[in-house]
This record gives C-alpha cells, sequence and structure tokens, in this order.
C-alpha cells in the first residue's frame, strides 16, 4: 500500500478528527511535502536500534573531530551544526539536529521515530516517486527488551511489512552466525537482501555473504554494494562470528564497483554502497575508491542533512548519514541521465510522530509482538528528575546513572561503562519503567564483572580505547565513543600522539598510582574469560533504580579536555 499527497491530508484530517494529538501550525502541514525529482530514488534509514516506538534521542554537545575531520561534518554540534546548515533557533529542525533546549524542545516538538509512523512516511513518498528502494543500514534488531527476547524477530517482521530491501549489519551479528543464517534462509527469503562485501570464511577466504546486487529503476540499473561494519569481532565477543574476518576491503571494494560498473555489456550507471563503516570512514574510503556514486552511511548515528561531496581520482561520491533511532528517513533522488547522474535532491527528514499518524498495519503488528511482555516492560521503577541522555564522546547522565549503580551495587572505587551511542532519553519527571532499562542495556553478553586493576592497566585501558576514537586516520577509528568512567577523574588531550593522551588519573585528590590495584566494577565484556561471570547488568540497574525510587540531577564525570577550544564538535 502506498499513500498519495491527497490520501496523507485525508488520514491527517482523521486522525485529528479522532482526537490523536498532531500537530496543526500551517508549516506542519507542508513539512513533508517533497517534490519527485530526477528518476530515480533512494530511501535509507539506519541504527533504528529496535526502536518499534516513538521515543525521545537527544543529539550530542560533544563529537569531536580530529585531523582533517575537525570543524566539520559530522563533528560539528549545537548553534555551529544549525549555523552550517542554515537551521533556525528554535525549530523542528533545530531540536531534531542538535541537543540545545533539548527537554523544552522535546515537550513542544513531541516524540519522535517509531516504525507505526515511519511506515506512514515511507508509503507516502514511494506513492510520490515512480522507482525507490528502501535501504537499511543495520544496527536494527538490537537496542530494546523485545529484539533481545525474541532474537530480534520483532524487529524482522517490521522490516518486512516496512517494505525494506536491502540491509547491511552490525549488532546484528551478535546474536550469532547461526542466526543470522536462519533469518537469511527463512525469514529475508525473496523479500531482503543482506549484503556484505567485507565479510569471508577464516579458513578459506570464501565470501559469506553477496556482496552486491543490482536492481532496474525506471530502466536505469542501480548496484548496491553492502559494507558491514569493519570490526566486528574486536567491538563484541569473538565467539558469535568464530569462523568469519571482517575488515574494510578497499581493494576488494574497487574491483566489485569495476565490475558492476562493467557489467555485462550493461552494467550500473549508479553504484550505491550501503555502509556501517561510520562517517569518518566512509569519507576516507570515498576519496580512495573510485566509481561509488554515492555512500549510504550508518554507525555513527550522525544526522547529517546534507550530503558531504568527496572528490576522488575518476570523480566524485556523494556521502551521508542518516542518524539513528528511527529519528530520520534519508531521501535521496537521483536524475540518471546518459548512463550517469546528471543531478540530485537530498532531504534528512525528521520522523515526527505528531505530524505522521500511525499506519495501522504496523501499529497492530507491534501491539502484537509486544503483547506478550508488556506487563514486564510497563514496571515503574522511579521517577527522574534529570535530563537522562546517552549520546556525546566522552560522558551522558545515563551512563553516569549506570555509573553509580555499579559501584554501589558493587563497592567499586572505580566503574567502567562502554561508550554505546544506543538508548533512549528521558525528560525530567518521566518515569524509569524496566523498558527503558532495557533499552540502555539489552545486548547478548550483559555480565557485571568485578576486577582488581593497576592504575597503569587502567591507563593503557584508556589510552587503547582513545585511540580507536581519535586516531587521525579514519581506518584505525574502531567506533564507539569513549569508555564512561565512575569515581576516577582524568585529563584526555584528543590530538595527542598514541599513547599520550590521558593524564591526571585521580580518585578524589589522590593521584592513581601506576602499581596499586583498585576494585573495578564494569559489564558488557568481549574477553572469552568473563563469558559466564557476574549477573546481567539489567537486574542490578533494575534493583538499584526500585531502592533509590527518585533520580536526582547528579554531576556528570567527564574529563578535563586539553587542546579543543575552538573547537565546534563541543558545545
Amino acid at each position: 500500500m502506498t499513500l498519495s499527497r491527497r490520501e496523507f491530508l485525508q488520514v491527517l484530517a482523521a486522525a485529528a478528527a479522532a482526537g490523536l494529538p498532531l500537530a496543526s501550525r500551517p508549516q506542519d502541514e507542508t513539512f513533508y511535502d517533497l517534490p519527485p525529482f530526477g528518476n530515480v530514488s533512494l530511501l535509507h534509514f539506519t541504527d533504528c536500534h529496535a526502536q518499534l516506538l516513538p521515543m525521545s534521542f537527544r543529539e550530542p554537545n560533544v563529537n569531536l573531530g580530529v585531523g582533517t575531520g575537525a570543524n566539520s561534518p559530522p563533528h560539528l554540534v549545537g548553534e555551529a551544526l544549525l549555523r552550517h546548515y542554515g537551521f533556525k533557533p528554535d525549530s523542528r529542525e533545530a531540536h531534531a539536529f542538535s541537543h540545545l533546549d533539548f527537554a523544552q524542545a522535546a515537550r513542544k516538538y513531541g516524540k519522535m521515530g517509531g516504525f507505526a509512523h515511519l511506515a506512514t512516511l515511507v508509503k507516502k513518498l514511494r506513492a510520490e516517486r515512480g522507482a525507490s528502494l528502501l535501504l537499511d543500514g543495520g544496527d536494527t534488531w538490537q537496542g530494546s527488551a523485545t529484539s533481545l527476547w525474541t532474537r530480534g524477530q520483532d524487529m524482522i517482521d517490521a522490516q518486512k511489512l516496512l517494505g525494506v530491501e536491502i540491509m547491511t549489519g552490525h549488532w546484528d551479528f551478535t546474536y550469532g552466525a547461526a542466526r543470522l543464517k536462519e533469518v537469511l534462509a527463512k525469514d529475508f527469503a525473496g523479500s531482503i537482501e543482506f549484503l556484505a562485501q567485507n565479510v569471508e570464511t577464516t579458513d578459506f577466504g570464501d565470501p559469506v555473504f553477496k556482496p552486491a546486487t543490482l536492481r532496474s529503476l525506471a530502466g536505469v540499473p542501480v548496484a548496491v554494494i553492502g559494507q558491514a561494519f569493519p570490526y566486528t569481532p574486536i567491538a563484541h565477543p569473538r565467539r558469535f562470528v568464530p569462523d568469519w574476518k571482517f575488515g574494510i576491503e578497499e581493494r576488494r571494494l574497487q574491483r566489485i564497483t569495476d565490475e558492476v560498473r562493467a557489467g555485462n555489456g550493461g552494467g550500473a550507471q549508479v553504484v550505491v554502497l550501503l555502509s556501517h563503516n561510520g562517517m569518518d570512514v566512509d569519507l576516507k574510503l570515498a576519496s580512495r575508491v573510485t566509481g561509488i556514486d554515492v555512500i549510504l552511511g550508518g554507525h555513527t548515528h550522525d544526522g547529517v542533512p546534507a550530503p558531504v561531496v568527496v572528490s576522488n581520482a575518476k570523480g566524485r561520491t556523494l556521502v551521508t548519514n542518516a542518524g539513528s533511532h528511527g529519528k530520520f528517513l534519508a531521501v535521496l533522488d537521483l536524475d540518471v541521465k546518459g548512463g550517469r547522474i546528471a543531478d540530485y535532491r537530498y532531504r534528512l527528514l525528521p520522523v515526527f510522530a505528531n505530524l505522521l499518524p500511525a499506519d495501522r498495519e504496523m501499529a497492530r503488528l507491534i501491539e502484537a509482538k509486544r503483547a506478550p511482555y508488556a506487563e514486564k516492560l510497563a514496571e515503574k521503577l522511579a521517577v527522574t528528575e534529570a535530563l537522562l541522555y546517552r549520546r556525546g564522546n566522552f560522558g551522558s547522565t545515563m551512563d553516569q546513572l549506570i555509573l553509580d549503580a555499579l559501584m554501589e551495587m558493587k563497592g567499586a572505587e572505580i566503574a567502567f561503562s562502554p561508550g554505546f551511542r544506543w538508548g533512549t532519553t528521558l525528560l525530567p519527571g518521566e518515569a524509569i519503567t524496566y523498558e527503558q532499562v532495557m533499552s540502555q542495556t539489552a545486548i547478548t553478553y550483559p555480565q557485571v564483572v568485578v576486577t582488581e586493576m593497576a592504575g597503569e592497566t587502567i591507563r593503557a585501558n584508556l589510552e587503547d580505547i582513545c585511540d580507536n576514537l581519535f586516531n587521525p586516520d579514519p581506518y584505525y577509528q574502531q567506533g564507539g565513543d569513549m569508555v564512561r568512567i565512575g569515581g576516577m577523574s582524568y585529563s584526555c588531550a584528543p590530538g595527542a600522539r598514541r599513547g599520550a593522551r590521558i593524564g591526571d588519573m585521580r580518585i578524589g585528590e589522590r593521584p592513581v598510582e601506576p602499581r596499586k590495584t583498585y576494585k573495578v566494577a564494569s559489564w558488557a565484556p568481549v574477553a572469552e574469560d568473563f563469558r559466564d561471570a557476574g549477573e546481567p547488568v539489567w537486574d542490578l540497574f533494575a534493583r538499584y533504580l526500585r531502592e533509590k525510587k527518585v533520580v536526582r540531577p547528579r554531576r556528570l564525570n567527564a574529563p578535563r579536555l586539553i587542546g579543543v577550544k575552538g573547537n565546534r564538535g563541543i558545545a
């Protein structure tokens, strides 16, 4: 089913008549008016992290770029981002793309995302366009209680109903190789293609997945190449994909690009890379691999309103990144003439739930998938007086809350929480339910670990993680943000050389001693030694919140940053 503009407005009117809280300002009625352009359209979302319902998600106030990435997209935040893209303060776009006045703006503009609302928008846009593809950049099956408990099945069924045609992956691999193969053989067969040119077997180097596909859109041959997250076996326990090797595989990508261009007398006129590299990696890749017209990117959760045009030896590539959590739908309209892209139009559309009535069929599916767990998900654990969010290079209030829980419940001097980017936002006054706890912790390796660590080991670990984030060569950036730390302060110089970024480590006023050991609590262990370690973090966190009942604002334990003055990636 698709919706024309006339039908879309009729649905809006019916929803308003039924008393649904849809916005009614004149400009809201035209917010999703996007005139068709050209002859080929690509619709793209990524990193939804299993969020089937509308939610709040605060964008970062710290997203530092280093080297050539400093002070340019995607490393712009707050007012710098608004100025760069010409967004007015206190506008819908300002709320969608920035952290500014988040709680107040969230109450004004409402929740975002939700697959039922996304479905309405997808149907509208596809009805207005003659030939289109809907592409999913991955991180789709992980990030909620229901996705964890159904091993991604709720999201798989929602993808199929939404009309996803092509997908690649990252966190989706953490259900294990056998589960992924099962989904591709059964659920995706005949409907969704899973592409990844950069995954091969560890024994003979055979391709694990189909690397590319060729589709005809309005008579235009369009090739899509898949690029899964290159560092999957490093970022997560190796046991999930023990027989598969991942990498960027630049040379192989060039070969495949050349092959799909050449074809057998009728090669692709448009080549798209559906990527989960992260935007900095994609920008470098675009400068080195020729023949790719468009990179539809994900992983780093960057909501970038306009493509970055990257020149290379034989032309140019449009590099995009479509945000996260179902907040955005990217629309790239291409005018293909004479075997090449003559012109394009791009919009990264924020998905405002109060501007888009819920698609009935998708809403019924979501309700059915959630029904067996509804009572458990709704348990009210505490009420927050603070804005609780997870996003930013160094820390967030939600992670601070988890750190405090780890230290208090485990009697630890120091706590570490992974630098995950996923997890929804809670406004002051909202209840923290069991569902909210799971939206911060729902992974397949959730164990809480308590260890004794020497000061020099702590520093070495922090240096290693910091280099993963701030190495000036994007190919050495393995994704994620800096580990969050409770109980210990430190300084960080992002632009310093490897091994010299971390300093002034203290517990209170006392310096951390290199050879002294400290009791450290953490969760999500990657090492196989901790496979059967402590309790799941959600049990500890829920127990902590039940005892507290009220979460009051607390001081964020962020590092003292050195050498970042004037950087437009920090507000």
